[in-house]
């Protein structure tokens, strides 16, 4: 059993920066590969990123290719989404995710969190 809490949300301007942070509980974070996915009002939660679970490997979805970057500290049960140039279109409720392999689907995954609200605006 894996518990997540996710932080490091707010309101930012475009072109801005903001790192989430997703806390896991229990010792078996480090077998775990990570997820981060979003849902913006009226649309489907989409993938944004994935990580391994020693962070060798990641995966983005095209949308935040090259503007976000996923990190783990696995003495620390910590994931983190650092955000750059942000664009209102990134607007979303964050949620961070737990699977065994890296996965991008979210249908995949075991253990979800329970959301931080992104705002950006323009």
């Amino acid at each position: 059993q894996v518990q997540l809490v996710e932080s490091g949300g707010g309101l930012v301007q475009a072109g801005g920066s903001l790192r989430l942070s997703c806390a896991a509980s229990g010792r078996t974070f480090r077998f775990y590969a990570m997820g981060w996915f979003r849902q913006a009002p009226g649309k489907e939660r989409e993938f944004v990123s994935a990580i391994s679970p020693s962070g060798g490997s990641t995966m983005y979805g095209d949308s935040v290719k090259g503007r976000f970057i996923n990190s783990r500290d696995n003495a620390k049960n910590t994931v983190y989404l650092q955000m750059n140039s942000l664009k209102p279109e990134d607007t979303a409720v964050y949620y961070c995710a737990a699977t065994l392999g890296l996965k991008s689907l979210q249908d995949e995954y075991n253990y979800w969190g329970q959301g931080t609200q992104v705002t950006v605006s323009s």
